[in-house]
């Protein structure tokens, strides 16, 4: 995959934000089957690390909006966790649960891209990265999965234990503030406005080898401007309707 290419598929690649959370509750099955059947080329979601060390999708540090259940997600086994329903707000989807990374493996092909966005300083601990390199490697997905982050020092402690085990996982450092690439990572998550604040941004990047994927979860009306900029992915929270818009579908 190198630093961010997907054989066969069109720049701008699409990323589904915790998959299509505009039709399916956000980080379940039923959200990332629906953004493949959308057509995504990345899926994207948010880790967290259980009280008995289970990797869990799921954004917040709290089960509280997403579940119909309290608590932080590091003081609960994933026992615990299992037996809430993640359909909150979603009657027709009170039968989803918090997925673990392993059931997401399982359910996204191959071809298409998980994005892992690291939530918790949980990943700075060497033990926490090595067994997270290991669940990427026991899933066939070492070529095939990239890191993010809004704390750098996050991806790079797991891309350490990726490299100690000989796997490259590519490093995404995510920002709403810094108008200028960051170095000593391999991809670059801006939110939206700074692209226009510095729409030198992307070339800046591009000229150091950093693929550039904005943080916009609505981009739909902003892809010329993406487009006209060269991004190399964009974020979505509904695919299908970014592939339409696009013309891909």
């Amino acid at each position: 995959m190198g630093k961010l290419e997907i054989p066969g598929k069109l720049r701008p690649y699409v990323m589904a934000h915790r998959g299509n959370l505009v039709h399916c509750p956000e980080n379940t099955l039923a959200a990332f089957q629906r953004a493949v059947d959308d057509g995504a080329d990345v899926i994207e979601t948010d880790l967290h690390v259980t009280a008995d060390g289970h990797f869990v999708c799921i954004h917040d540090a709290a089960v509280d909006r997403t579940t119909n259940g309290r608590g932080a997600v590091r003081d609960m086994t994933l026992a615990q966790i299992k037996a809430l329903s993640a359909g909150a707000g979603w009657p027709e989807y009170a039968d989803e649960r918090v997925p673990t990374l392993d059931e997401v493996f399982a359910l996204v092909p191959a071809g298409i891209v998980v994005a892992l966005e690291l939530k918790a300083d949980d990943f700075l601990a060497p033990e926490t990265g090595q067994r997270l390199v290991a669940a990427i490697a026991a899933a066939g997905r070492s070529d095939g999965v990239v890191l993010l982050s809004f704390t750098a020092a996050r991806v790079q402690a797991v891309k350490q234990q990726g490299e100690a085990a000989g796997c490259d996982l590519p490093a995404g450092y995510i920002t709403y503030t810094r108008l200028v690439p960051k170095g000593g990572v391999e991809l670059l998550g801006p939110a939206w406005p700074l692209l226009f604040l510095n729409p030198l941004y992307v070339l800046m990047a591009h000229w150091r080898g950093q693929p550039v994927c904005p943080l916009d979860p609505t981009p739909d009306k902003r892809l010329w401007y993406y487009k006209l900029l060269g991004c190399d992915a964009v974020l979505t929270n509904d695919p299908g309707a970014t592939q339409r818009a696009l013309g891909r579908s």
